[in-house]
């Protein structure tokens, strides 16, 4: 079976977007798909290029081939530099300030949740400890009861 990455039409009339695709290359452009990897908006400036570049890479690497644009769409994410052996395969992809303010903000979110998880396992770590000193010191004291039981 020959395997395609290629652009999937989506959107509105006049107002396209695409979907990157792993296809049959005998299907309809907007057929049935193997896998969807990535997204590609050319209305708004800059153009809005998302590709999942470990699938990308995987599905170069089993032989699929990409078309002229989607090729194009890789040369700027730095995935085909990648896939043939470049180590310093950067991306060229330009990134809006929504998208930037977007970014920042999840990477926000995900520190104050990594804190609370953080403080959470603390809390347990600490909760465990006083719960050993109780356990230590309750064996201490049933011992020297013990202890004064075995006296009288």
């Amino acid at each position: 079976m020959a395997v395609r990455i290629r652009l999937k039409r989506v959107g509105k009339i006049h107002a396209a977007q695409y979907r990157v695709v792993v296809v049959d290359s005998r299907k309809k452009r907007d057929g049935r798909v193997i896998e969807e990897v990535g997204y590609y908006d050319p209305q708004p400036d800059p153009s809005v290029i998302r590709i999942d570049s470990e699938r990308a890479q995987y599905w170069l690497g089993v032989g699929a081939q990409p078309s002229d644009q989607v090729r194009n769409l890789l040369v700027l994410t730095g995935d085909i530099a990648k896939f043939n052996g470049k180590a310093d395969a950067v991306s060229r992809v330009i990134v809006s300030e929504a998208d930037k303010a977007a970014q920042a903000e999840q990477a926000i979110k995900d520190a104050e949740a990594a804190a609370e998880k953080s403080k959470a396992a603390a809390s347990a770590k600490k909760a465990e400890e006083e719960a050993a000193a109780a356990a230590a010191a309750a064996e201490a004291e049933q011992a020297s009861d013990e202890a004064a039981g075995e006296d009288a």
